[in-house]
């Protein structure tokens, strides 16, 4: 399990704290940890448990270091920089289908990339691109946002 998901681990925590030596750190705690919590796995999808398991030991170093995360570019999101109202997109959120929101919950809100997805859910990369197309389709007719 190791050798199969060390990079997206390790590539996952990269990308939230943008510091290789505490990435490693972090995503060899989260071994340490999926180690000792073996016995209790129920056997669902490898990727997806060791990368909740990464993100709670994220959570675990910020909140002891209490040391804030710089945040990633809208660009970096594949997101436009606009400003709107929290509660109209939680609305607009809680209209979409379970699948739709979820989706973008993991790729928006939890910082997951398409390809993490893609591992966690045990489905294609471009079948997670085109999921997620279409759940950004379905906010933006949702919210009241032209799309092409």
């Amino acid at each position: 399990m190791y050798r199969e998901h060390w990079a997206l681990v390790c590539g996952f925590l990269l990308r939230r704290t943008r510091d290789p030596h505490l990435a490693e750190d972090l995503a060899q705690e989260t071994f340490v940890k999926a180690t000792r919590a073996l016995l209790g796995w129920r056997g669902e999808n490898p990727a997806a448990w060791l990368l909740t398991i990464a993100r709670n030991v994220l959570i675990d170093h910020v909140r002891r270091t209490r040391r804030e995360l710089p945040l990633p570019e809208p660009d970096e999101l594949g997101a436009p920089a606009f400003h709107v109202d929290s509660l109209e997109v939680r609305d607009a959120l809680g209209r979409l289908p379970e699948r739709h929101r979820r989706l973008l919950a993991l790729v928006y809100f939890e910082g997951f990339s398409l390809v993490e997805v893609a591992a966690m859910t045990g489905r294609k990369h471009n079948s997670i691109k085109t999921a997620l197309w279409r759940a950004r389709n379905a906010f933006a007719e949702t919210y009241g946002v032209p799309h092409d």
